[in-house]
């Protein structure tokens, strides 16, 4: 199995974060392309820094719509919580494509009945509500809390608030009445592993969550939406693409015609 995880955050130190715990958790036969959004924000606290990503996310996805289409690439992880993109990325190819929070969310909710998610930003927690509100589990959150302090570095957020993300954690199981704790955001990526024996309740790591589910579903091997609210974009005039994003719209227009005609 192959699968392509990108982080839609410019960083390089994140991208290697996600990278080393993506390792961790797959399983021993899957081989992992890890690739770095080309433009947008080092890390993304907003619905607009969000919305700017999505696109960085559809290029990377369509610069490898070639080896998609031959059967090269088995599935997608979107790399960031808040899944940039998501859900609309999943009309682009005819793979499964499996944005971190969504694996989170699915996690923590086999796992328990209320969860907490744990952010580095306060700026950050209006959007992920949304997004738990998206996948209708708002009735399932037990609280969102988060650093109020000023980051020094994105890829130091582990060093420098460790033990603050700990009493965070502690603190929604005691206070807000959380079964599990999710670490949202890959700049947390692999904190999990390392601090679950100091929070009494199981504690969900996105990046091991979206592989691994991700794993699980092409494994399922369902097939792909060519019909319904995923199935490919319509056939239409457009102008402006890259030529990436462009042939990738092509291999699915085509490959849902196809369905569509009955061949």
């Amino acid at each position: 199995m192959r699968l392509l995880i990108i982080n839609p955050n410019t960083s390089a130190e994140v991208t290697e974060l996600i990278r080393a715990e993506a390792a961790r958790s797959a399983a021993s036969g899957t081989e992992l392309i890890v690739q770095t959004a080309p433009y947008g924000v080092q890390y993304i606290e907003t619905r607009l820094e969000s919305l700017i990503a999505a696109g960085a996310v559809a290029e990377v996805i369509a610069a490898h719509a070639g080896e998609i289409d031959a059967g090269e690439i088995d599935g997608v992880v979107v790399a960031a919580f808040g899944d940039p993109g998501m859900p609309a990325l999943k009309e682009l190819v005819d793979i499964p494509v499996i944005g971190i929070t969504e694996a989170a969310l699915c996690a923590a909710a086999l796992q328990g009945y209320r969860f907490s998610i744990i952010a580095i930003s306060d700026r950050i927690t209006a959007w992920y509500r949304e997004c738990v509100e998206g996948f209708g589990l708002a009735g399932r959150l037990a609280s969102i809390r988060s650093i109020r302090e000023a980051l020094g570095g994105i890829g130091s957020v582990q060093q420098d608030f460790g033990p603050t993300l700990v009493e965070l954690a502690q603190r929604a199981v005691a206070e807000d009445g959380a079964d599990v704790i999710i670490l949202a955001g890959a700049p947390l990526a692999g904190l999990a592993r390392e601090v679950a024996g100091q929070i009494p309740v199981p504690v969900v790591d996105g990046i091991a969550a979206g592989v691994r589910l991700a794993e699980a579903v092409v494994g399922l091997d369902s097939g792909a939406h060519r019909a319904g609210a995923f199935a490919p974009p319509p056939v239409k005039a457009r102008s402006g693409l890259s030529a990436a994003l462009d042939r990738a719209l092509d291999i699915a227009q085509g490959a849902g015609a196809v369905v569509a005609g009955g061949k």
